[in-house]
């Protein structure tokens, strides 16, 4: 993982954690991995990965177990409050990269709606390339 110097890393970490919640890398109700094994895959101390992982406890993203370790909520209303804050907040930097070039709201609008159409395109060749090789 690539971190930047513009906050903590324990910050980027939740960040991060975040992410592979709510995209399911690590399910609603499943186990995460523990502190060391984290730490070694993402480069950092484990003492870092401990302080994001008790952040996420105290937001409700996760639950520790005295034996058997930590779990990924199962709220998944919650887990829905942080899909939409993370996208609310790609939306923000997009806005604000758009304005940054100069651009306006109806161009970054069109922008935005083609290039959700060009991803849309790719993914059903994606599909169609799967049944074709008897993937479905």
């Amino acid at each position: 993982m690539e971190f930047d110097t513009s906050s903590p890393i324990w910050v980027q970490l939740v960040g991060d954690f975040s992410r592979r919640i709510v995209t399911g890398e690590w399910p609603a109700g499943g186990r995460i991995p523990g502190v060391r094994e984290i730490a070694v895959e993402v480069g950092v101390n484990p003492n870092t990965v401990q302080r994001a992982l008790a952040e996420m406890e105290r937001e409700g993203l996760c639950r520790s177990e005295r034996t058997a370790g930590r779990f990924v909520t199962d709220d998944m209303q919650r887990i829905d409050r942080v899909r939409a804050a993370l996208v609310r907040d790609a939306a923000d930097d997009y806005i604000r990269r758009a304005r940054g070039l100069g651009m306006g709201r109806s161009l970054a609008q069109d922008l935005l709606v083609q290039r959700w159409s060009d991803h849309d395109d790719s993914a059903d060749r994606d599909d169609d390339q799967t049944v074709e090789a008897g993937g479905e």
